[in-house]
């Protein structure tokens, strides 16, 4: 049972993408309960991202402010730099600032390589890593005036390797590389940016063959299904969004009642401390401590990884 203070965002204002259906609708509701004004956003189309609908977005705003909450619906696509631009656009004009952007909006386009072609990789990228750009330039202005945000983008454990939709892990492999460096740009301005990993059965996952998913998945029963319901991966996302998450840059993995941290580590590794030079022979002699996973450091920025991985040259 949870005996702290309840944490609330009376004031704050969230937008978050994708927000019609799973994951973004268990956004939406829990950030709104507790006192957010909230923009949900929803082009309404299906998973692999054709066709367009006001239905999810407007359905999602009438369970809102049926529970007494106030939101509003957009139905941009993100999939488009004026899309993005247009929905914040939406927040100020009906709220008046933009305090959260959860960036949670996908498709998922299931294809093996070299089927996986460019219209496959580009309408992909489109939807997770330019929406997910487009949308926090739109918003970053606002942010750094008002010396106040906090910017969710949601990865992939996909990204641990997904041969059956190679577009999806490597857009999401980008979505880290952006919220790792935008972070070192916030940290200074009041803004914290951090990066969302959900374990839950969504839209994207839904055309998903067991077979794919590896055999740990083969036998997934009621009970298993049910704990990875989009309800248990919102908390993260709302802490992740509240004022007094000072965290950033972090990636951070929810999902069937199971919270954890992602992070980006580099061994030790082995350093070659002769004088004739390094040849093929000596990485091949050395590379089980090259890789010895047992001596690591997780560097918070690209600096401090080269700091320390330059170290001896200092000397």
């Amino acid at each position: 049972m949870n005996t702290n203070t309840e944490l609330r965002f009376d004031g704050r204002v969230a937008v978050i993408t994708g927000a019609g259906r799973g994951l973004g609708r268990a956004h939406a509701l829990l950030l709104a309960a507790r006192g957010a004004r909230v923009v949900v956003n929803d082009f309404g189309g299906s998973h692999e991202g054709e066709g367009a609908s006001a239905g999810p977005a407007n359905d999602v705003v009438a369970e809102i402010v049926a529970a007494g909450g106030e939101a509003v619906a957009d139905t941009n696509d993100i999939g488009t730099e004026a899309g993005c631009h247009a929905l914040i656009e939406t927040a100020i004009t009906a709220f008046g600032r933009t305090d959260i952007v959860v960036n949670n909006a996908g498709i998922s386009r299931w294809a093996t390589f070299p089927e996986a072609d460019a219209d496959n990789l580009e309408r992909t990228l489109d939807v997770h890593v330019r929406g997910t750009w487009h949308t926090t330039r739109a918003a970053w202005p606002h942010m750094v005036e008002q010396q106040y945000g906090r910017i969710i983008t949601t990865t992939s454990t996909g990204m641990f390797g997904l041969p059956a939709n190679l577009a999806y892990a490597t857009a999401k492999g980008a979505v880290i590389g952006f919220t790792r460096s935008l972070a070192v740009a916030a940290e200074p301005l009041g803004i914290r940016v951090n990066c969302l990993a959900p374990n839950a059965i969504t839209r994207p996952s839904e055309n998903l063959k067991k077979s794919d998913m590896g055999a740990a998945s083969r036998d997934l029963d009621e009970a298993r299904l049910a704990a990875m319901d989009s309800a248990f991966v919102a908390p993260m996302a709302a802490f992740l969004a509240h004022e007094s998450c000072d965290v950033n840059g972090e990636i951070l993995v929810a999902g069937a009642k199971r919270y954890a941290r992602w992070f980006l580590g580099v061994t030790e590794g082995w350093l070659d401390d002769g004088d004739a030079g390094t040849a093929l022979e000596d990485i091949a002699a050395h590379f089980g401590e090259i890789t010895d996973p047992e001596s690591y450091y997780i560097p918070a920025n690209l600096n401090e990884w080269a700091t320390r991985f330059m170290s001896h040259l200092s000397h």
